[in-house]
């Protein structure tokens, strides 16, 4: 039987850059996002007796190589817990920019999770997608759930994502400054395992982070968006600071990038709250208040067009629906 699931993507404020186990991975930090409702991927699965072996189909086209043994990889942890072996059709449809530091991986593989998982007759909790999603991208442990989640460190059983604020009821958003949609020189499995292993920052980072967590766990439950782009920001920048120490060095972040930082610096001297946060890509992404919208956009078309500026809200958790469309 078809099922079909919708995940979204999420961009994390407090990030995700290093693991403790690469096979199952395991972060070294807890990571908290925010889920957005203007990205996500539409994910249909069915297992067919009469393949030989598994298909997959992004955005009406074929994959194969490295991208397809990856999503093999993962159907076959699918079957493993579901004690089948027969093989699966996937089509994909990703309304996100891929590779480009937009959480791509994310969606894609909780939208694979859900939507691989009942189709193999696997009847999971939101915690158990959210633990089976991980061995397919570390983020998409956090695209399971809607609004604000976190993904704390552990074993395998422990390791997962959980719900902070699953409906977002109050004035947030994120907006998007598309730099660069085109996939990025340096991957992110393998930018943040050069940080960790070679940045002599990298152990500062992990300590920084961890002790950021109460603090923005606090600022969420009081809606306190100062606060909250406050930290994201330094816990971006402190990120970032890792991959320019790492030996040798690399960066995700270029001359417009920068600008856009500067911008959002800029605004804050006037009085609007808003607060960049960069995840391993060159687009920025701004924390701010909707009412703002205007005047930031504004401001940033002295750096983009218009066009590349793409405003986006708390988002929902995964939904699965049995059939090809999302119901």
């Amino acid at each position: 039987m078809h099922f079909t699931a919708r995940a979204h993507t999420n961009i994390a404020l407090l990030k995700y850059w290093g693991k403790v186990d690469t096979e199952i991975i395991t972060p070294t930090t807890t990571s908290i996002s925010l889920t957005l409702d203007e990205f996500y991927t539409d994910t249909t699965v069915w297992f067919d007796e009469k393949l030989n072996a598994d298909q997959f189909v992004l955005d009406n086209e074929t994959v194969t190589g490295h991208a397809m043994q990856k999503v093999s990889r993962f159907l076959d942890i699918v079957r493993q817990q579901a004690g089948i072996q027969t093989y699966a059709s996937v089509i994909s449809t990703n309304h996100v920019p891929t590779a480009a530091g937009l959480a791509s991986s994310a969606s894609a593989f909780a939208a694979l999770a859900g939507a691989a998982s009942k189709a193999a007759g696997l009847d999971l909790t939101l915690t158990e997608l959210s633990r089976l999603a991980r061995h397919g991208s570390g983020s998409a442990t956090r695209s399971i759930f809607g609004g604000f989640a976190q993904w704390t460190p552990g074993n395998d059983l422990t390791s997962v994502g959980s719900p902070l604020v699953s409906d977002v009821d109050w004035p947030i958003q994120l907006m998007t400054v598309v730099i660069n949609d085109q996939p990025k020189k340096v991957g992110s499995r393998a930018g943040m395992q050069h940080a960790m292993e070679t940045s002599p920052f990298y152990d500062l980072w992990v300590n920084t982070a961890n002790q950021q967590v109460n603090a923005m766990i606090k600022a969420i439950q009081n809606h306190d968006l100062n606060t909250i782009g406050q930290i994201a920001e330094s816990n971006a920048l402190q990120m970032h600071a890792t991959n320019t120490t790492a030996v040798p060095p690399f960066n995700y972040l270029t001359d417009k990038s920068w600008e856009v930082i500067l911008i959002a610096q800029q605004l804050r001297q006037q009085g609007i709250p808003v607060y960049a946060t960069m995840d391993a890509g060159p687009n920025v992404k701004l924390i701010s208040n909707p009412c703002d919208t205007e005047t930031i956009k504004n401001a940033l078309l002295s750096v983009v067009s218009e066009d590349k500026i793409i405003n986006a809200h708390p988002g929902p958790e995964i939904k699965i629906s049995a059939g090809d469309i999302i119901c």
